[in-house]
């Protein structure tokens, strides 16, 4: 009872954080990687998969949390969202959480209830963790495409709210939208002026 946790969306100036825990299943699938690793359609076809066979869950957080906690709260925050939606999923605890990067939820959430290893590199290293980050940056991805029809200035179903050439260029001239994060430089400097 491993699940694996990894988020998707810490550095972009617009959008939400997500985050996904996995518990992966037997078999599990072939060709687990780090989600940047992949390419889009070797992606899509391993979420396809792991949504079928294996349990999992997603944590969002967004703009308005993101810019009031900070994107580490933020972070932390959306990996214990994810985490309580699979255990209220499949009705149990796990008996460890493997997260990705130097530091977990535990003691910086007040919700974090369960034993928690940080992994470096994790997403490459430990297949419920790539599998996790796969289903974080797919979800985040398609929230980009959609938000992007209704702020279509920004290329977000190209960029994904990175800090693109494009996307800046579309701010200096456009401003920000509601979905940008007004805590994170440029956009802040460009709500002084």
């Amino acid at each position: 009872m491993i699940f694996g946790v990894d988020e998707a969306g810490r550095g972009p100036l617009a959008g939400p954080v997500v985050a996904a825990a996995v518990l992966l299943c037997k078999p599990r699938p072939s060709g687990l990687d780090d989600s940047k690793k992949l390419s889009a359609a070797r992606r899509a076809a391993l979420e396809e998969t792991i949504k079928r066979r294996c349990q999992w869950a997603v944590g969002i957080v967004d703009v308005d949390d993101i810019d009031r906690l900070n994107i580490f709260g933020a972070t932390m925050l959306a990996m214990t969202r994810a985490v309580e939606g699979l255990c209220a999923k499949i009705g149990s605890d796990p008996t460890e959480v493997l997260v990705d990067g130097n530091m977990t939820p535990a003691g910086r959430r007040s919700e974090w209830r369960w034993n928690a290893r940080a992994i470096v590199g994790g997403d490459a290293l430990e297949p419920c963790i790539s599998a996790a980050s796969i289903i974080a940056k797919e979800h985040r991805d398609r929230m980009m495409c959609e938000a992007a029809q209704q702020h279509q200035h920004y290329g977000w179903e190209r960029n994904k709210g990175y800090g693109t050439p494009d996307h800046l260029a579309a701010l200096r001239l456009h401003g920000p939208t509601p979905l940008h994060r007004k805590s994170f430089a440029p956009v802040s400097q460009m709500l002084l002026l």
